[in-house]
Formats: structure tokens, C-alpha cells, sequence
């Protein structure tokens, strides 16, 4: 859907002056709901009824809904804020759109509100965008543009984008953007998600739309350093350290706030959170990244291999920055964006001064801000290692932590009560003894939620298994036993990337995949952790993908992938360096899967699976390439709760 122009009165300011028209609105395909925006204050009178309460209410550790509901009692203003960068190059410094909702006791009563606030580069919709190709050879960079790819590139629509639909749900945990509005005025408001739940708790609510998008300046960039300033810059404006303008130009400012700001938000509006918390910027006291990326690299690539978000084979930083490229000037960010195609090496996959810039761990020592990460324990688009990487850090350096980890895919809020008492604490400063709760919430395989103390569950133990070769290609035995009897026995894999990981997981027999299961379970048995891999493997080729599968194989021998991981063997060293691989020489490759939590039902086998190239996720290179694993020299380490003992077998 696109909307008419926005009328302004007076002279534009100088970031929107350099516009050439209406930013596209994209609000239908993502599930936004519209309102007037109104330019400047717009007190309405008050309903009939008793006053409201000048000041918050606290019960139980929690802000209570004390305030009005109405939105027509609401404040809306719209500004720019100025931030230190000049991404597009244009010799002014780049402005970042954004929309404030506060309530009238900030104008009327002296209310001091602290703020939620969320910035996205998706509120103005996204572009239709190819993909790169993904069927070559490995180490080859091919180009996306000349033509949709049937195969390799997907063109993405975006009405059907999963990650649009996960960053315009509400994420207060309601279940949805607010709903009941309908556009009366000129354009929609950036959004009202988070506003029915937080205004009538006292907090106000900004929106901003990141560099390069909607009606903001600059240029996207996929994580680097001025999208990160730019959303910065709207936590500065709120402590009185940034200048903000309305459409007429004239300078505002947040003279209504306590200046303490809690961010939120799913997939990139979650990762930016963590992109503005790992700068240290004061003021910025509580985050709740929700299905967030913590290194981008980690995003696109792993250990060295090229690796597809989930569902967004072939996409890369370039083919995203292009798809939230929704500024009115559509020309003067193509350079910045052909750098990204340059710098991001899709053709070693190597880790190199781009990703370095886009890595939020390297700063997470900066992070003051409290933390209640959120993450689907089966969310592949957003890998659970961006989730677990960033918690183990915070953790390891005393910040305040708690995560929320659920039975779903990409986005999922914790509970509005939840939030409510993050948010009571560090934002209003409540003493509510939420830092004395159990650090991790853990929704179950049935669903229920369970406390734990801490995640990864302090009882859980590496524990190392060994690979007992098979029959015919049928599945060996995986098992703790450190017998090592005989030669080194050798198994080998023959690529076939046209088999989906979970075909060849599935299949009794099969040249392309070597399988590996546990004798059948006594009891159930919980996985907590990041499993990993130790493979003595050599290759016929100079190139190979190597794809690892932990395994769930139920009483009838039916797989449930639990989880995966790669790895390029010329990057058996080190992510930043690409080593030749000599074909028949025989190499250590140890690279971690992805975290995960899982239990493991008593009668069912722990299984594990190799193969060549994943369908879903790597470069898929013509079928054929042969690799031999030295199961002697192979061992496959589980963290579990219980650790061996755990893994006991049915008499």
C-alpha cells in the first residue's frame, strides 16, 4: 500500500527538504495498524470520568494501567533527529525519522515518562530483490541481477516476508499490532505497536525508521557502524545530547522524559538494540532483543562456509540492504550498497574488517544496559548462536541477564508481564527482585514453562561419544565406549546437494550421508548447550562443504533434525584464513552446531548424521565430490544434562 504525501507546513528541515517524495508504506503487508499523525502537540480533552493518576502505580513488581487507554488522549509528534554520521555522502549529516506517543499528564501534569522504543528499517516495507545464485562450484562469487535464478536466487515479495511479519507484531507479547485505527489523515503513523500496552503503564514510545529507510536520511548498510550511530543518536536526543527538528524545521525537545529508554524488538529491530547497547550509550537502560543478531557474520556465514539464514537461500548483506533501501532517493545509496557486495566475500566466506565491523561481541564490554534475551530454540533464520553467544558474554562480564527461550521459530515475545517487570526495574527504578529470579525461562517440548537457574543448564556435561562404523551404508553406532580396537576404519560420504538434510537423515541406507545412533534411550535426556564436532576427514577435491546433524530418531527410525552445523575445510584453522585443501590428505575440521534444548524421549535414539552440502543453507556445488571420514579419529561431544550417565540404555 502506498500513501499520498505528507503535508507540512512551512519550509521542510533540511533532512526532509532533500527528498523528492512520499516514502512507500507498506503497512497492510506488514500487519501495521494506521492512525492521523498529528505534527507538533495534540492535546485532546480527556474523557468523562474520574482523573487520572499524575504518576505511575506499582503492584506486585509491575507497572499498572493506570492511565488512559484513549489514544485521542495521547500526544503524537513527529521528528528528525540529527545524528554525527553522513553515510549517503551528500556533505549532511544523516537524520533519522522517528515518531514519539507520550501521554498528555508529560504536557499537563509534569509527568516524566520513561521511554520503550523501537527502530526498524522495515516500517516503510521492503523491495522486490533477487537473491544470489547458490548453484556452483565452491569458492566461485556469482553475481545476483541477470535474471531470477530458479534454483539458487529466490525473489523475495514482500508481503510474504516472515521477517516484516515478525518485526511488525507487537512485541509487547500481545499477540499483534494494535488493530481498531484507521487512516483519516495523510499518512500512517511509523506504528503503534507497543503503545497499548506500555502508555497506560506511564511509559511514552518512540519509533524511529534506521538509516536509509522510509524518511529517514543516510544509507543501509546490514549492521554496520552508521546504522548503529543512527539509532544511537535517538537515545541521545532523549537525554538532551542529540538536536531533534519538526517538519517546519523548528528545533524540539524531549523535555518530557526521565531519559531512561528500554529498547525492543524482533529480528533486525531486535538486533539493533543490541547494535546501540554494545556502544555503551548512556541512558539506554534495559534492552530486550527478541530472535536478534549479535555478529552478522554469524548471520550469513559459519566457520568459513557461505550459509543462508533460513528460508533466504542466497541472500547476503547486499540483497538486504537493498530490500530495506525504502528512502525516497533511490540512487544516492547504490554505491554504498555495491561496496557491501564487494567487501562481503561471498566468494571464501572468510571473516574479514567488514564482518569485524558488524560484530557486536567485540564491544559487549561497553553493554551496561540490562538484557532479557528472547529467542525460538527453532528459529533458523536467526540462529540460536546469536542468542547464546551474546548471553554467555553478558553473563561472563556481571551484566544483567535473563533469557527467554520457546518452542518456536523466528520472533516470540516473552509474556507482557514479563516484560512489565524488566521494564519496572530498570526503567522506573521499582526494586521488584527481578535480578533474583531464575535467569532462564524455557518453554518445553509440551509447551509449559519451566525456570531453570541458569542457561546452559549449570548440570550439564560434555559428554563424548565415539562413532562405530555401519553395514552397507546403513547407520553405525554412536556411543560413549573408548574402545578403539583394529585399523582406522574409514566411511565415505558422496556429495549430493539436491538431497535435503532431512531426506538424507531419514533414509535407512544412502552413499551421501554417514548416520550415527545411540542404543535406545532408558529415560529421557535433556541436550543443554552447543554440541560439537571433532571429524578426521580428507577429501577427492580441493573444496568441500561439510554439514553435521544432531538427531532425534523416534521408535520407528523417523528423524527430527534438532539441530546443524558447517563448516569449510579451508577453514579449518581459522574463519579469517582460507588454507588449500590437498586432495587425500587427512585433516582435523572441529566446528561447533548450533545451541539448542531439547529432551530426548525415553524409548528414542540420539543420533548423529554427516553430509556434504546442506540444500537449505550452503552452496550447492554439481554432486559427486567424495569424502572419507576416519571414524577412529571422529568424536561427537553433547553437552547433557547428567552427562553419560544420562544416556543409559533400554534393557
Amino acid at each position: 500500500m502506498s500513501s499520498s504525501p505528507r503535508v507540512t507546513p512551512g519550509p521542510l528541515p533540511p533532512a526532509a527538504s532533500r527528498r523528492t517524495g512520499a516514502a512507500r508504506r507498506s503497512a497492510a503487508a506488514l500487519g501495521l495498524a494506521v492512525a492521523t499523525t498529528v505534527t507538533g502537540l495534540a492535546v485532546n480533552a480527556a474523557p468523562a470520568g474520574a482523573a487520572a493518576p499524575v504518576g505511575p502505580v506499582f503492584q506486585d513488581g509491575m507497572a499498572q494501567p493506570v492511565f488512559s487507554s484513549n489514544r485521542n488522549d495521547w500526544i503524537r509528534e513527529e521528528v528528525w533527529v540529527e545524528t554525527p554520521v553522513d553515510s549517503d555522502g551528500d556533505g549532511r549529516n544523516d537524520r533519522v525519522h522517528a515518531e514519539v506517543t507520550r501521554l498528555r499528564e508529560t504536557e499537563t501534569a509534569g509527568l516524566k515518562s520513561p521511554v520503550v522504543y523501537e527502530v526498524s528499517p522495515y516500517y516503510a516495507g521492503g523491495n522486490d530483490i533477487t537473491n544470489h545464485d547458490v548453484d556452483h562450484e565452491l569458492h566461485q562469487a556469482v553475481r545476483p541481477g541477470k535474471g531470477w535464478q530458479d534454483r539458487g536466487g529466490k525473489r523475495l515479495d514482500p508481503a510474504n516476508d516472515e521477517r516484516l511479519a515478525a518485526a511488525a507484531a507487537d512485541d509487547s507479547g500481545a499477540g499483534g499490532a494494535d488493530a481498531s485505527l484507521t487512516a483519516t489523515g495523510p499518512q500512517p503513523v511509523i506504528s503503534t505497536s507497543h503503545e497499548s500496552n506500555w502508555l497506560p503503564r506511564g511509559f511514552a514510545v518512540v519509533h524511529a525508521e534506521s538509516l536509509g529507510s522510509g524518511q529517514s536520511d543516510g544509507c543501509p548498510t546490514t549492521g554496520g557502524r552508521n546504522e548503529t550511530i543512527g539509532a544511537k543518536s535517538v537515545v541521545d536526543w532523549l537525554n538532551g545530547r542529540a538536536k531533534a527538528y519538526d517538519a517546519s524545521g523548528q528545533e524540539v525537545k524531549a523535555t518530557w522524559t526521565t531519559g531512561k529508554v528500554g529498547m525492543i524488538g524482533t529480528s533486525y529491530n531486535g538486533t539493533l538494540p543490541n547494535a546501540v547497547a554494545s556502544t555503551g550509550v548512556k541512558g539506554l537502560e534495559a534492552i530486550v532483543p527478541i530472535s536478534a543478531i549479535s555478529s552478522w557474520y554469524d548471520y550469513y556465514r559459519a566457520n568459513g562456509a557461505v550459509v543462508a539464514a533460513g528460508g533466504y537461500q542466497g541472500e547476503d548483506t547486499d540483497v538486504l540492504a537493498e530490500y530495506v533501501y525504502t528512502r525516497a532517493d533511490q540512487q544516492i545509496c547504490r554505491s554504498v550498497i555495491e561496496q557491501l557486495a564487494k567487501a562481503q566475500d561471498r566468494e571464501t566466506g572468510d571473516y574479514n574488517a567488514f564482518w569485524d565491523e558488524r560484530n557486536y561481541m567485540n564491544d559487549v564490554n561497553k553493554v551496561h544496559a540490562a538484557v532479557l534475551v528472547a529467542h525460538g530454540l527453532n528459529d533458523w533464520n536467526v540462529k540460536t548462536k546469536q542468542a547464546a553467544q551474546w548471553y554467555e558474554a553478558l553473563k561472563a562480564r556481571g551484566v544483567p541477564h535473563k533469557i527467554y527461550l520457546h518452542q518456536g521459530g523466528h520472533g516470540g515475545s516473552p509474556s507482557v508481564d514479563v516484560l512489565n517487570r524488566w521494564f519496572t526495574r530498570y526503567l522506573w527504578d521499582q526494586q521488584n527482585g527481578v535480578e533474583n529470579d531464575p535467569r532462564a525461562l524455557v518453554q518445553r517440548e509440551d509447551k509449559t514453562l519451566v525456570q531453570y537457574a541458569e542457561w546452559p543448564d549449570p548440570a550439564a556435561k560434555d559428554t563424548e561419544l565415539n562413532l562405530a562404523p555401519g553395514d552397507g551404508g546403513a547407520a553405525g553406532l554412536l556411543t560413549p565406549d573408548k574402545t578403539r580396537k583394529g585399523k582406522p576404519v574409514t566411511e565415505t560420504i558422496v556429495d549430493d546437494a539436491t538431497k535435503p538434510a532431512q531426506t538424507l537423515a531419514d533414509a535407512v541406507t544412502s552413499p551421501n550421508r554417514l548416520a550415527y545412533k545411540s542404543a535406545a534411550l532408558a529415560a529421557p535426556a535433556r541436550l543443554s548447550g552447543t554440541p560439537r564436532v571433532s571429524l578426521r576427514m580428507s577429501f577427492d577435491q580441493p573444496a568441500a562443504n561439510v554439514t553435521a546433524l544432531v538427531v532425534d530418531y523416534d521408535e520407528n527410525g523417523k528423524a527430527k533434525i534438532i539441530t546443524r552445523g558447517w563448516i569449510d575445510p579451508q577453514n579449518r584453522k581459522s574463519i579469517s584464513r582460507t588454507e588449500p585443501v590437498k586432495p587425500g590428505s587427512p585433516y582435523s575440521l572441529d566446528f561447533d552446531l548450533q545451541p539448542h534444548d531439547y529432551v530426548f524421549p525415553a524409548g528414542h535414539r540420539v543420533g548423529v548424521v554427516l553430509l556434504s552440502s546442506d540444500y537449505e543453507y550452503t552452496i550447492r556445488p554439481a554432486p559427486g565430490a567424495r569424502l572419507h571420514l576416519d571414524t577412529t579419529k571422529s568424536t561427537v561431544t553433547l553437552p547433557i544434562v547428567g552427562g553419560t550417565g544420562a544416556l543409559t540404555s533400554a534393557s
